[in-house]
């Protein structure tokens, strides 16, 4: 949530005399002006042009405002690959580089774009720029990891989209969102702080593909090959002879016993569950899209459909009628935005978590 708050003032005029008078008490006026992304379509699933504030209602907790303005601006979109994880299966660097890509070529010619990595460590790989050809040799310049930093990863993005007074902010996480370390709680505060912005998640999981293909192994018995030991990225490091064992293709149906190893399944398709939705509550709360492809071809198809998504934005503001400076603590701000005009057809639902500054 961004809002800002400005001054004026007015004092009175100070007449020269012997004993000095007091100037008059300044009297400050507070004004705040919170901003978030509208998608705007027509009824076709259109994008909507010429939008204005008098076609929009804004429902904030419940209490109507009318916008202060409505304005249609290029895209700031950080995408964001998550290229590492000890137990990914079906998540591979080279298929999170091709629904990148998707992304950067459906989006628009003026839309600025960034690209950020993730698994030992979160870095940015490509800064602002609208050229697509750089966003794209960005997204080529990835490696993989064994580890996956997610709690690292949102943080950065936050604190990047946040570092320049950019407008239409949009982030785009490829990834099952789970993060190496098991850290809960660091995890549940990087999402808080990022619901508390202007910027608009979309994301692209992979959580119902990993757990496809690991329930049969939460059982201990598989009619499926068994899985490879290690992704196939890490096997090409391996000497000559030891990358031919590992990358060997095994047949038939396993069985396994070990109860340590189906304990570790059951609870690697449960942090998949929960990551699934904490990643589709983000989305939603934030005004983004949650996509959930059951393939790799469907997630291929599905890029195209985020960068129409982003494109469909405008910028709305308004001033709420309860100021945030007097917000006590931290508080929840429940935004609807609905559409007063015929023929089109809003998306604009978000959860703000509001902090008071001190």
């Amino acid at each position: 949530m961004l809002f800002s708050i400005g001054g004026s003032a007015q004092s009175g005029r100070v007449t020269a005399t012997p004993t000095p008078t007091p100037v008059d008490e300044v009297l400050r006026v507070n004004t705040e002006e919170i901003k978030l992304n509208v998608l705007a379509f027509d009824e076709e699933g259109k994008f909507f042009r010429d939008v204005t504030d008098r076609d929009l209602v804004i429902s904030e907790n419940n209490v109507l405002h009318q916008p202060t303005s409505v304005r249609r601006l290029p895209a700031n979109v950080l995408i964001v690959l998550d290229t590492g994880g000890e137990m990914r299966a079906v998540k591979s660097l080279d298929q999170t580089r091709k629904v990148a890509r998707g992304v950067v070529e459906a989006l628009q010619p003026d839309d600025s774009i960034a690209v950020m990595s993730y698994a030992d460590k979160a870095e940015i790989i490509g800064e602002w720029t609208t050229d697509k050809a750089q966003a794209l040799a960005a997204i080529k310049r990835t490696t993989f990891g064994r580890r996956s930093v997610f709690v690292d990863a949102i943080t950065l993005a936050t604190e990047f989209l946040l570092k320049d007074p950019l407008e239409n902010k949009h982030l785009v996480l490829i990834t099952d969102g789970t993060d190496s370390q098991g850290r809960s709680s660091a995890k549940f505060d990087a999402i808080q702080r990022l619901l508390a912005t202007d910027i608009s998640v979309h994301v692209l999981s992979y959580t119902e593909m990993e757990a496809a293909d690991i329930e049969p192994r939460t059982k201990g018995i598989s009619n499926m090959p068994p899985p490879k030991s290690m992704p196939d990225e890490i096997a090409d490091t391996l000497p000559n002879g030891a990358r031919d064992i590992k990358k060997a293709p095994k047949i038939g149906p396993t069985i396994s016993l070990d109860r340590t190893f189906i304990k570790k399944m059951k609870a690697r398709k449960a942090e998949l569950e929960v990551s699934q939705e904490q990643l589709d509550k983000l989305a939603e709360e934030s005004n983004g899209s949650f996509i959930l492809p059951a393939t790799i071809d469907e997630m291929l198809e599905k890029s195209a459909l985020v960068a129409k998504m982003i494109d469909a934005s405008y910028v709305v503001t308004y001033t709420p009628k309860i100021p945030v400076v007097e917000t006590r603590g931290i508080a929840e701000r429940k935004i609807d935005v609905t559409s007063k005009r015929p023929g089109l057809v809003v998306q604009a639902r978000r959860k703000l978590m509001i902090a008071r500054a001190k």
